[in-house]
């Protein structure tokens, strides 16, 4: 089960959505240690949670992330002890993110920042309020790319804006995002939320969990493939083992019936055998 008290983060469960708020208002929800273990540990949590259909991540106070905490100054972002085996930890949760069961719906409520800007490129759809800013500013800081950025924002908006963004790393607005693809819709603050539960409702009650979570990850497993012969072999292969079970079935008797679905699925017990073909690289320390 989802816990309710994290040190970083607010974790409330309603309607079958998780919402996840990053919380520390006073650094604009600056991206932390405890804040990666914090992320982790919910996304690990939402993973097992049947009562979890859908994520919906935003920020405390007037900030989404304003980025990396840099309050040890000059050497914030030195990890050179660890060598090759540092881990990048905008990237673990990207990782996580990328590998989770459950959609994840960002609702960028003001400033993103570095990896609060990337961090929301592995969940599946972003929502921007007017007062949002992006910024991909590692450029800026005498730094790369981080959590993963460099796969993540091209696939999202092409190679020629991503460079752009992250080669001069200048802030710009939810109008300039939206119009790359970047966010889905932009809303008024007090109504930014509301459309991202809208969007999670229609997805918590008409869609098998199941099917959503397989879903997920053919698609972003997918952009990383050279031939559609691989989307239709794995497409084959689940199809062969869900076909015929309980969800399919409810699925179409649902549908004649002209009722509302009560998938009896579930994440944490039913995905089928298939399902572990994305378990590969992710989580190991670089070295092995």
């Amino acid at each position: 089960m989802v816990q309710q008290r994290y040190e970083t983060v607010r974790a409330e469960v309603a309607d079958r959505i998780l919402t996840v708020t990053l919380d520390r208002p006073e650094k604009l929800n600056a991206f932390n240690p405890r804040m990666m273990q914090d992320l982790l540990d919910v996304l690990d949590a939402a993973d097992t949670d049947d009562d979890v259909r859908v994520i919906v991540v935003t920020g405390a106070g007037r900030g989404f992330c304003a980025g990396a905490d840099v309050s040890a100054g000059g050497s914030s972002f030195d990890h050179r002890k660890a060598g090759a085996r540092h881990r990048d930890s905008g990237g673990r949760v990207a990782l996580r993110i990328f590998a989770s069961t459950k959609p994840v719906i960002a609702a960028v409520n003001g400033p993103a920042a570095g990896v609060g800007a990337s961090m929301t490129l592995p969940m599946d759809i972003r929502l921007a309020s007017t007062t949002a800013k992006f910024g991909f500013v590692f450029a800026r800081r005498g730094i790369v790319p981080e959590s993963a950025a460099s796969w993540f924002l091209p696939r999202a908006v092409g190679m020629q804006r991503a460079m752009e963004w992250v080669a001069t790393g200048r802030l710009f607005g939810p109008d300039e995002a939206l119009a790359a693809g970047l966010v889905r819709s932009v809303h008024p603050p007090e109504e930014l939320l509301p459309a991202a539960y809208a969007l999670a409702r229609e997805i918590a009650e008409n869609a098998a969990p199941v099917s959503v979570a397989l879903s997920r990850q053919m698609m972003w497993r997918m952009l990383g493939e050279p031939h559609p012969m691989a989307a239709h072999r794995l497409d084959s292969r689940i199809m062969s083992q869900i076909g015929g079970g309980p969800d399919p079935r409810e699925g179409v008797e649902s549908f004649l019936a002209k009722r509302p679905p009560q998938f009896p699925g579930r994440v944490s017990t039913d995905l089928p055998p298939a399902y572990p073909w994305w378990r590969d690289e992710e989580f190991r320390p670089l070295g092995e």
